[in-house]
C-alpha cells in the first residue's frame, strides 16, 4: 500500500514539472523571442481584463408572431486612448486620427500635453472598423480599449418602459435607474467570470463562492409590441405637435390577460444618451396622478347598474346645476336639458347625471364600488418601479366630494391604475393586474413566465355587458364622425376633460386636462386603449384633441392583428 502510495506521488511530481516545463517556455517565448512584436501590439490595442468588461442580461420586446426584439442589450466596439509620454509628433497624430473619427482638436492637445500620464481617453464606442483602421495606422503611443456598454437599439422607443443605467461610481460598476433596468437589476446583472485563483479553488479545492452560487441571472422578455409601440409613440408625437401639452401619455393593453402591449408617454428621453432634465426620466404613467374627468363616469354608471339603481333607460330631471350647500356642481355648459336618460348621461357627458347615479347608490355603496375598482389609495401591482396610489377627500365624508368623484374631479389617480379600472368593463365585469414582464429567462433555471392575474370580479357580468352596449352607442352618436370610418367593428368609447387644481384649492378656469378611453371590437375585447394630456393648447375638449388619435390606432391595431369584424 505505501508503494502505491508513493507511486502516486512521483507521477503527480512529474505532471507538475512537466507543466512547471510548459509554462517557462512559454514564458520565454513570449518574453524574449516574441517580446518586441507583442510590446508594439500592446502599445496599439489593449484589453481589459475579462472580469472587468461591463456584461449585463438582454431586455427584449416581443414581436407579434412571438420573436424577441432586442430593446436593451449590450454592445462592443473600442475605447481610443492616448499615452501622452509616447506621442512623438501629436499634431500629425491628431489629424490622422481625426480622419477616421472626429476629435475635438482642444481637447486632444489638453490631453496629449500631459508629459506625465500614461493614459488619457479620447473618445469611446468606436466601430470595429474604426478600431482596425486605426490600428493599421502603427500610431505610437496610440492605443484601443476594448469596451462593452449598455445599448438600446430603439433609441428613445418605449423609454420609460426601459429605464436606463446610471454609474455607481467604480469602473465598469453599474446599475439600473428607472424601468425595467431598476425593476430587474439584480436579475439582469451578470456575475464577475472567475479569476485565476478562484479558478484552482473552484477546480482543485472546491471552493464555492456563496455570493454567486445562489444567484439567479438572465434576460427579460417583455410583452410590449415593438411595432404597435412605434405607432402610438408617433401618435403621441402627432398630439405634441398638434396641441403642445405639457405631458402627454398612451397605454394599449390586453383587457383580458393585463398584460401592456405599448407604453409611451412625452416628453421623452433618450436612455442610452445623456439626460437634460431629470424630470423627464420619471414615468407619468405609473408615477403620476391625476384627476381624470368623465370618463370615470362609467365606472359611476356601471356601480348603478350592478346595484340596479339604474338601468340604461331610466330617467331624471336634469336642471344644469346642483347644489350642495352654498356650492353649486353643474353641466360643463350649465344647461339643463329636462327629461334625459341614462344613456344620454354617457351620450352628452353630464355631469348632473352622473351625480344623480351617485345619490341613487348612496355615499357608503358608492365608496365600496370604487374602492373595488381599486381606485381608492390602491396601486395595481404593475411590474415597475416606483408606482403610486392616487389620492380621494372621502375621508371627510361630504356629499359634494362624492358628487365630483362621480364625475372625476376631486379623486386622483394613475394613468394606468384609470386604465386597469376601466378594461374591467371590456373583460366581464373582472379587475386584472397589469404587466409588462412576459418572461424571465434565467440562464442556469428554467424560464418564468407571467401567468395573468385576475384580482376581483368589480361588476357583473351582465353589467359589463349593458355598459359595453351604452358606450357602442356613444362612440356611434358623440364620435360619429370618426367612428363612420369603421363600419364592420363595435368601439366602446368615452372622452373626458377635467379642470386641472390648483396648489391649496380650486380650479383653473382655463387649464384642463384631456382624457380618451376605449376597447374593440366591443363584442370580444381585444384591446383596450388610453391617452391623456395635460394642458393642451387651442382646445377645451378632448373630443377635439383624442378623438382622431384613438381612431388611428384603432384603425391601426384592426388591420395589423387582423381581427374580425363583428357587425
Amino acid at each position: 500500500m505505501a508503494k502505491n502510495k508513493n507511486l502516486r506521488l512521483h507521477l503527480l511530481s512529474a505532471i507538475f514539472l512537466v507543466v512547471a516545463s510548459l509554462l517557462t517556455a512559454k514564458l520565454f517565448f513570449v518574453q524574449v523571442v516574441k517580446g518586441e512584436n507583442y510590446r508594439t501590439e500592446a502599445d496599439q490595442e489593449y484589453k481589459k481584463p475579462a472580469n472587468k468588461v461591463f456584461d449585463r442580461g438582454t431586455i427584449y420586446f416581443t414581436s407579434r408572431d412571438g420573436q424577441r426584439v432586442s430593446g436593451a442589450t449590450i454592445q462592443s466596439g473600442y475605447s481610443l486612448v492616448i499615452n501622452p509620454t509616447q506621442l512623438k509628433n501629436p499634431e500629425a497624430v491628431y489629424n490622422a486620427l481625426t480622419a477616421i473619427t472626429p476629435l475635438d482638436y482642444a481637447n486632444f492637445l489638453k490631453r496629449a500635453g500631459k508629459p506625465n500620464d500614461p493614459y488619457e481617453e479620447l473618445a469611446s464606442h468606436l466601430t470595429a472598423e474604426q478600431a482596425e483602421a486605426i490600428k493599421n495606422l502603427q500610431l505610437a503611443g496610440v492605443q484601443l480599449v476594448e469596451e462593452n456598454w449598455r445599448y438600446y437599439p430603439g433609441g428613445t422607443l418605449a423609454a420609460h418602459l426601459l429605464g436606463r443605467m446610471s454609474s455607481q461610481g467604480g469602473e465598469n460598476d453599474y446599475a439600473g435607474q428607472y424601468g425595467l433596468e431598476k425593476q430587474h437589476d439584480q436579475i439582469l446583472r451578470r456575475a464577475d467570470p472567475l479569476g485565476f485563483s478562484n479558478f484552482l479553488g473552484h477546480f482543485f479545492l472546491g471552493l464555492t463562492d456563496a455570493s454567486t452560487s445562489d444567484a439567479q441571472f438572465g434576460d427579460i422578455v417583455t410583452t410590449i409590441e415593438p411595432t404597435v409601440e412605434n405607432f402610438l409613440e408617433q401618435e403621441l408625437e402627432a398630439i405634441n405637435t398638434a396641441w403642445h401639452p405639457k405631458l402627454i401619455g398612451g397605454i394599449i393593453m390586453d383587457p383580458k390577460t393585463g398584460a401592456i402591449i405599448a407604453l409611451g408617454a412625452r416628453p421623452g428621453f433618450d436612455p442610452g444618451g445623456k439626460q437634460f432634465d431629470i424630470k423627464n426620466l420619471t414615468n407619468p404613467l405609473v408615477q403620476g396622478a391625476y384627476e381624470m374627468g368623465s370618463i370615470i363616469k362609467l365606472l359611476t354608471m356601471s356601480a348603478g347598474l350592478d346595484a340596479k339603481v339604474v338601468t340604461p333607460d331610466s330617467t331624471y330631471d336634469d336642471r344644469g346645476v346642483i347644489a350642495f350647500g352654498n356650492q353649486e356642481i353643474g353641466n360643463w355648459d350649465r344647461r339643463g336639458r329636462g327629461i334625459v336618460s341614462m344613456q344620454e348621461v354617457l351620450n352628452q357627458s353630464l355631469n348632473t347625471g352622473a351625480i344623480y347615479v351617485m345619490q341613487q347608490l348612496g355615499m357608503d355603496r358608492f365608496e365600496k364600488y370604487f374602492q373595488t375598482f381599486g381606485l381608492l389609495n390602491e396601486k395595481t401591482g404593475i411590474d415597475l418601479p416606483g408606482e403610486i396610489s392616487g389620492q380621494d377627500n372621502f375621508k371627510n365624508h361630504r356629499a359634494v366630494e362624492y358628487a365630483t368623484a362621480s364625475f372625476g374631479q376631486g379623486i386622483s389617480m394613475t394613468p394606468l391604475t384609470a386604465l386597469t379600472a376601466l378594461s374591467s368593463l371590456a373583460n366581464d365585469g373582472q379587475l386584472v393586474q397589469p404587466f409588462v414582464t412576459k418572461e424571465i429567462d434565467y440562464e442556469n433555471q428554467p424560464t418564468v413566465e407571467t401567468k395573468p392575474v385576475i384580482k376581483s370580479r368589480v361588476v357583473s357580468a351582465e353589467t359589463a355587458n349593458t355598459i359595453t352596449a351604452m358606450l357602442v352607442k356613444v362612440g356611434d352618436k358623440a364620435l360619429s364622425h370618426i367612428q363612420e370610418s369603421l363600419p364592420r367593428y363595435q368601439v366602446a368609447a368615452k372622452t373626458g376633460t377635467a379642470q386641472i387644481s390648483k396648489p391649496g384649492a380650486g380650479y383653473y378656469p382655463d387649464r384642463f386636462l384631456h382624457s380618451f378611453f376605449g376597447y374593440f371590437p366591443a363584442s370580444q375585447p381585444r384591446f383596450s386603449v388610453f391617452l391623456f394630456a395635460v394642458e393642451p393648447q387651442g382646445a377645451e375638449y378632448a373630443s377635439a384633441t383624442l378623438t382622431k388619435p384613438f381612431f388611428n390606432i384603432t384603425k391601426f391595431l384592426l388591420n395589423y392583428y387582423q381581427i374580425t369584424p363583428d357587425r
